[in-house]
Parts: structure tokens; sequence; C-alpha cells
């Protein structure tokens, strides 16, 4: 007897279709859901950086790499054209004021000068002579007052003489009125000689006194040559290193041309250059320290250049107190200047995701620690080593500082 067989239901027989259909659409469902929805990148923990948000000290400083100066260079120049016939100083050298660094000769300047010595000795002898003649005149118009002085006194005892006879009887009234009018004209007389004695005399030492400032004027400008001659032999200006020499014997120079410099070695000044951004912000006096083989040596600003260059300004500073053992010229240093007290503030780590983000935003990490999202967040001030978080972090708060060159435009890390 034949058994029937009965037909199985269609979901049995096309069971695989159905679970491979199902299959697809729930794939399909999971790519768009990808597409639609935020994009997300798993990260293994360990190629990146996390770092706590703290309530932390913060000061504002800015580092930057220092260069060892020397605390002053002085350029020498000459004072008198020249040829260059010997060279004393060398380079390196150590020279204290008033060292010879160089001669130079120059015949023009002594032709010069023996021709300024023999005008001045020509006008010394001119003075001489005119001396003696105005002594002779001196003696001369002493012996013409003293001659007029005589005249009045004799005059003044003749009319005297002449009074006491009319009295006695001895002249007549018009004798004695014609006495009277002599003597009255002749002491008129003598007061114009005095007056004219005088003025001859005072004449005569403003003559004298003139000469003497033309015979002193040329002195001086022999003096003066002189010190001209002496110029030709370069000296240093101050006590320190002869850094350079730039002439060569036989070359011609001009006068006031820079032939050589000295470092004064006895201190040293360190050499930056800051950003623009700092300009309205470093004066003199702000306090700085270097950080060498684990000590602390402190600094202070000296000198700030306001003049902008390629978006840098630069500053000097020197030390305040001891330098670091193998301070020499040409060395660098890491510096930082502090531009305030340290303040309690909200802070993270420094990290790439400022060069990527700008600062706007940052990925934040659940507590879980399994994935991280974008929160926006303002930054406030910075150093070197913090960003002062001013709005969109707590402290006890974990964020992803590095590794945001590699994320892209994901919005959610997944982190493994």
């Amino acid at each position: 007897m034949d058994i029937k067989i009965e037909k199985k239901p269609w979901y049995i027989r096309h069971r695989y279709y159905l679970l491979g259909g199902t299959a697809f659409v729930i794939f399909l469902i999971y790519v768009i859901s990808l597409s639609f929805g935020p994009r997300k990148l798993r990260i293994e923990t360990d190629n990146i950086q996390i770092a706590e948000v703290k309530n932390d000290k913060f000061m504002e400083y800015v580092d930057v790499e220092g260069l060892v100066q020397p605390i002053l260079t002085i350029k020498i120049n000459t004072r008198e054209a020249g040829s260059v016939e010997r060279i004393i100083g060398e380079e390196g050298t150590m020279m204290e004021k008033g060292d010879s660094i160089l001669v130079l000769s120059n015949p023009d300047l002594l032709r010069s000068i023996e021709d300024q010595r023999d005008e001045w000795e020509k006008q010394r002898i001119t003075y001489k002579e005119k001396e003696i003649e105005m002594e002779q005149k001196s003696l001369t118009l002493k012996q013409q007052t003293l001659q007029t002085q005589y005249e009045m006194n004799r005059l003044t005892k003749s009319f005297a003489l002449d009074k006491e006879e009319y009295k006695m009887g001895i002249k007549s009234k018009a004798q004695l009125e014609v006495s009277e009018d002599e003597y009255n004209y002749k002491l008129q007389n003598s007061a114009l000689q005095m007056e004219s004695l005088r003025h001859d005399s005072a004449v005569t030492l403003i003559r004298k006194d003139l000469l003497k400032n033309d015979l002193e004027r040329e002195q001086k400008k022999f003096t003066r040559s002189l010190e001209r001659m002496n110029n030709l032999v370069v000296t240093a200006p101050i006590a320190g290193q002869l850094s350079f020499v730039k002439v060569t014997p036989g070359q011609q120079v001009a006068s006031g041309e820079s032939i050589a410099e000295i470092k004064v070695l006895d201190q040293y000044k360190i050499h930056t250059s800051l950003s623009e951004y700092y300009i309205d912000r470093i004066t003199t006096g702000l306090p700085a320290t270097i950080n060498y083989q684990g000590k602390r040596y402190p600094l202070k600003i000296t000198k700030v250049v306001p003049e902008v260059k390629d978006r840098m300004f630069d500053v000097d500073l020197i030390f305040t107190g001891e330098m670091p053992d193998n301070v020499r010229v040409g060395k660098s240093f890491r510096v930082q200047i502090e531009l305030g007290q340290p303040e309690q503030a909200i802070v993270i780590p420094r990290g790439n995701f400022y060069q990527v983000t700008g600062g706007q935003w940052v990925y934040k990490v659940n507590a879980s620690k399994t994935k991280a999202i974008k929160v926006s967040l303002t930054i406030g001030r910075q150093n070197p080593q913090q960003y002062e978080i001013t709005e969109g972090l707590q402290p006890g708060e974990l964020v992803v500082v590095t590794g945001y060159d590699t994320f892209g435009d994901a919005e959610e890390l997944i982190l493994k």
C-alpha cells in the first residue's frame, strides 16, 4: 500500500533562502544606520594618550631658546684715515684698556702737523715782539701820566701862591685873574691828558689780551694736531676680548671706518626672539629662569626691542644670580620667561589636538573608557606644558590629547 507523502510547507522548503535574505536585510539596515549615524572609529588605546582634566596651578610662561652673548660688544672705528702699517693685537686675545691694536701711517697728516707747528712758532715770536712793544708803550704812558700829575700839582701850588700874594697886596686883582684863567686852562688840559692816557692804557691791555688769545688758539690747534697724530695708533677703549680685526697690512682705511670689535666677557647676556603675540606682555624686569642639569638659574629681561621683523621681536636677559659653569659665547639654553604669578585653573596637558581642532573641540572619554565623543571647549591661556580650559570640561574628566592626525572626521572613537 502506497504511503502518501505530505508536501513540506514553503518556509521549510525555502528556509535557506529566507535565512540568507534576512541576513542581507540586517546587513543592509546596519550599513544604512552607519551612513546616517555618527561616524565611529576603532582605536587602540596604546596608540593614543588619555589625560585627566585637573584643577591645578597654572603659570603662563614662554619657553624659548636663548643664545649666550657677551654683555657688551664694542665696535672700534678709526679716528684718522691712513694705511695699515702694523697689526699688533691678535684675534681672540684679551685686551686691557689702552692696549694697542694696530698702527696707521698718514704722511699728509704729518706734513699738516709740521705746518701747524711752524705757524704756532711764528705766532709765538710775533706775540713776543708785540708784547715787548706794548710793554715799552706802557712804560711811556706811565711816564707821561707821572709828568701830567706833576704839572697839575705844580699849577695848584702856583695858583695858591698867587692868591696869597694878592691878599698881601703884592699882586693886583687883574694879575690874579690872569693867573686864575691860566690855571683853569692848564687844569682842564691836564684832565684831558689824563683821560687820554687812561684810554691808551685800556686799549693797550685789550690789544695785549687779543694777541694772547690768538696765541692760545694757535697753541690749541697745534695740540689738537698732535692728538691726531696719537690717533694713528688704534687702542682698545675698554678691557675685553678682541674678537676680530678685519684689515690687513697696507690696506687704506677711511676715518670712522669699523676695523675691529671687542667683547666684554666679565658678564653674559641671553639673547632670544619671541613671537609678536607676546609683544604687549613682555617688559623689562620680567623674571625668567634656565633649567640646566636639574638646577634653576634666575634671569631678568633688561632690553626689549619693539621693532618686529618676520613676526618676531628681540629680547635680552641677564643673570641675576649664579650662572651655569659652562657658559660660553654662542652656547644655547632653554629659557622660560614668566608672564605672571601661578593661579588655580582647570588645565589639560598639551597635545596635537590643538593643531588639528584649533582648540575648538576635543574627544572626551566616558567613565568606562570604552569610547570617546566630540565635545566643544574653550581654551584660554597656555604655556609650553598646559592649556587653560575656561569652558566645556570639568576636573576629573578624561580627554584624548594625541593621535588627532589619524582620526579623520570621526565623531566617536571606540576604544579597545
